[in-house]
């Protein structure tokens, strides 16, 4: 059985860092353009909280808060092609890598309240490894958009699926829920844990357990 993770092909490199120019430039000019209208969304949001907005301590706040929306959902302007930046290298590895403990943070689409938590991410090359700084990388450019944990596992695992073309891949995040610490059920110190196992991870059981035993040691 194939257990190699089906991905795309990349795009040329010379066409990958043209597109990259001209996308990062139109994507700031766009935030730019946007930021006026975010800054009256928070200004509005705060007088029906029944604040005054024209108190010193939350003039600039609209702004400030426009700005941080954009910067914590900055990962719907980036692409994998953005940060790997011709960091793929052949290599004539075929033992597991793991990277482990990798901060992530990230807004709950349901309450627009962070969750938190680590990533630990493992992969088999396929005679191709990555350097491992963009696996952490790939994981921030998908935590920085409004998220589902189960989501947000799957998106990283089939990321570096794709760019990769690995025997497997396989993602786990343990991450605290502010929606369940600060409303509802107020539960301090639940965590939910996710996994996504692609290829030989989730075809063969001992290797599946390999990774685990080495990710989740502390």
């Amino acid at each position: 059985m194939n257990s190699h993770c089906n991905g795309k092909v990349s795009d040329s490199k010379s066409a990958v860092v043209a597109h990259r120019k001209h996308e990062t430039s139109r994507k700031e000019s766009e935030d730019e353009s946007r930021l006026p209208l975010l800054e009256a969304a928070y200004t509005s949001i705060l007088r029906h909280l029944g604040e005054d907005t024209d108190r010193e301590g939350l003039l600039r706040t609209p702004l400030r808060a426009a700005k941080a929306i954009q910067f914590f959902t900055k990962g719907y302007h980036e692409t994998i092609d953005d940060i790997l930046n011709n960091a793929i290298f052949d290599e004539d590895h075929e033992e597991m890598v793991i990277v482990k403990d990798i901060d992530v943070f990230s807004l709950c689409e349901h309450h627009l309240v962070p969750f938190f938590g680590k990533v630990h991410i493992g992969y088999i090359p396929n005679k191709k490894v990555v350097g491992l700084s963009k696996l952490a990388r790939i994981a921030e450019i998908f935590s920085r958009r409004l998220q589902v944990q189960e989501r947000l596992t799957k998106q990283i695992a089939m990321a570096i699926c794709e760019a990769l073309q690995p025997k497997g891949v396989a993602v786990v995040i343990e991450a605290a829920h502010m929606c369940m610490v600060m409303r509802g059920v107020q539960k301090m110190n639940s965590r939910t844990v996710t996994s996504t196992m692609l290829g030989i991870y989730l075809e063969d059981p001992k290797t599946r357990e390999e990774f685990l035993t080495l990710a989740m040691r502390t």
